[in-house]
C-alpha cells in the first residue's frame, strides 16, 4: 500500500514515518501530538495498516482493516469525557495475546490527554515492557496534559496545522475568509466545505451592515437569530470579514471589538436574540458613523 496517499500536509512526518518502516525502526510507541483536526488520526490509522500489512497483493489485514474488521487493531476513545482506567486495562489484557491475522497488534488511544493519571500510570507498565510485536499509537491535543513518564517512553511527533494552501486544496476553494477560518484544521475545513452556503450568506449579511438601513439589516439576517448552536463559528468568520475589512477602512475597526463582546454575552447566557440584536445595531452605528447610541 502507498503510505499517506489521501492525506494532506505534513510531508516532512510522511517522510519521517516512511522512512523509519523502509529502514525497520519503527518504534512500539508514538505520540502525536498538535491542534485537534489537523489528520492526526488519519496518520495513526494509515501507519498502523501499514505495519499490519503482510504484504501481498490480496493482504488479508488490510481487506479487513479497510471493513472495520481487522481483530489486531482497536481505536480507544474517551467513555464520557475521560478515558477510563479499566479501558487501559482491557487493552493490556488482549494486548499480551499475538497477532490473529497480522504482523503486528496495533492500538491507538484517541485524545490520550483525557486519560487520568490513573490510567497514565497504569499504561506506562505497557510502554515499559510492551510485547515485541505491538504498536501503541497516543493522540493528544494538549501534550501538557501527558505526564512526562508517558512521554519520554514515546515518540514524540509533532503535528503543523495545515497551510492555507493546504487548506484551499481540500476546500476546493480560493475563498481567502473562508480559508482563513479553517485555522489550519482538517476538521474545520470539512465542517466548513458543509457549510459554505450559511457563510456565503454571512457575507451578504456584513455587506448590508455598511450600506442598508438598519431595519433592513435587522430583517435580513435570519441566519444569525437561527443558528444558534453555530453561532461562535459564525461570529469568528464575521470576525474575518471586518478584519479584512478595517484594513481598508478605519470605519470597521471597532466591530471585532462588538463581536467579542457579543460573544462574552452569550457565553454568559444573556438572552440570545437581545445580543444578535446588540451585535448588529451596534455594528451598524460604528460603520454608519451614526451618534445615537446612549
Amino acid at each position: 500500500m502507498q503510505l499517506f496517499k489521501n492525506i494532506v500536509g505534513n510531508n516532512k512526518i510522511k517522510e519521517s514515518l516512511e522512512n523509519a518502516i523502509n529502514s525497520g525502526n519503527v518504534s512500539h510507541s508514538y505520540l502525536f501530538v498538535g491542534k485537534a483536526g489537523i489528520g492526526k488520526k488519519l496518520f495513526a490509522k494509515d501507519l498502523a495498516k501499514k505495519v499490519m500489512c503482510l504484504g501481498d497483493d490480496n493482504c488479508e489485514s488490510c481487506i479487513k482493516f479497510d471493513a472495520n474488521s481487522n481483530p489486531d487493531f482497536s481505536i480507544i476513545v474517551p467513555d464520557g469525557k475521560s478515558i477510563k482506567i479499566d479501558q487501559i486495562r482491557n487493552m493490556q489484557a488482549r494486548i499480551v495475546e499475538k497477532p490473529i491475522i497480522s504482523n503486528k497488534k496495533v492500538y491507538i488511544i484517541d485524545d490520550a490527554d483525557l486519560m487520568s493519571e490513573e490510567s497514565q500510570n497504569c499504561l506506562l507498565k505497557t510502554l515499559e515492557e510492551p510485547p515485541e510485536y505491538a504498536m501503541i499509537i497516543l493522540i493528544a491535543s494538549n501534550e501538557t496534559k501527558m505526564l512526562q513518564t508517558i512521554k519520554s517512553r514515546c515518540v514524540i511527533i509533532r503535528f503543523e496545522d495545515l497551510t492555507n494552501e493546504e487548506i484551499s486544496q481540500i476546500l476546493n476553494t480560493n475563498d481567502q475568509d473562508i480559508i482563513k477560518l479553517c485555522e489550519g484544521s482538517v476538521a474545520k475545513a470539512e465542517t466548513i466545505s458543509q457549510k459554505k452556503e450559511i457563510f456565503d450568506n454571512l457575507k451578504i449579511i456584513a455587506n448590508l451592515l455598511g450600506k442598508n438601513s438598519l431595519i433592513d439589516v435587522l430583517n435580513n439576517s435570519d441566519l444569525l437569530y437561527s443558528s444558534k448552536d453555530d453561532i461562535m463559528t459564525l461570529l469568528d468568520f464575521l470576525n474575518i470579514i471586518f478584519f479584512e475589512k478595517a484594513k481598508e477602512n478605519l470605519r470597521y475597526s471597532k466591530v471585532i471589538t462588538i463581536i467579542e463582546e457579543t460573544k462574552k454575552k452569550i457565553l454568559s447566557n444573556n438572552n440570545y436574540d437581545m445580543c444578535i440584536d446588540y451585535m448588529l445595531m451596534h455594528i451598524w452605528e460604528d460603520i454608519n458613523d451614526k451618534s445615537s447610541r446612549s
